[in-house]
């Protein structure tokens, strides 16, 4: 796909904007339900570029909330201990088996849990049933990763009436060093 119309500018009350590649190439995006806007590609693609490099610098999974343009946590897949698991409100949850994702994803929202309110969600690695628990109960505005499992998809489908914004991007991209918004 070379272009994806948004909702609206940055504003509900603005008309419409798009997405494309300066250089004509397909965009390196799949949006596999909702219907993102302006803002919220913003904070995906920041999100995108912050986790693949904390990923790259620490082999670790990684996640982060980011909200209006600004990350409100960001985190690697370390383990939980049990205060973790009650400051991050996952305490009620199997945290004590959760994927390496899930709990980057649980002590990146921890962060700053008011700030991420409504977040929107960049995960390093394909998105597992864990992650996709924790990001079902939370309110948020979408999650971009490089993939889904069937599991994940099946729960994120249940979101917002099917409206959550999930989004798939190519691992493999890398942004021009001057980007164009």
């Amino acid at each position: 796909m070379k272009e994806l119309a948004l909702k609206y500018g940055c504003n509900p009350n603005q008309k419409p904007s798009k997405i494309y590649m300066a250089d004509g190439s397909d965009l390196p995006i799949k949006v596999l339900s909702g219907k993102p806007g302006y803002i919220n590609f913003l904070d995906a693609f920041n999100g995108w570029q912050l986790v693949r490099d904390l990923k790259k610098a620490t082999g670790l999974p990684a996640a982060t909330s980011f909200k209006h343009v600004s990350p409100a946590g960001a985190a690697v897949g370390l383990p939980l201990t049990e205060t973790l698991a009650k400051i991050y409100w996952v305490n009620d949850m199997d945290w004590k088996n959760f994927s390496p994702l899930a709990c980057a994803y649980a002590r990146a929202r921890g962060a700053d849990r008011m700030s991420s309110f409504g977040d929107f969600i960049a995960l390093s690695d394909v998105c597992d049933r864990d992650t996709a628990m924790l990001i079902k109960r939370e309110v948020s505005d979408g999650v971009i990763a490089p993939g889904y499992t069937q599991d994940a998809l099946d729960i994120l489908a249940l979101k917002k009436k099917g409206n959550y914004n999930v989004i798939e991007i190519d691992p493999d991209f890398v942004p021009a060093p001057l980007e164009h918004k």
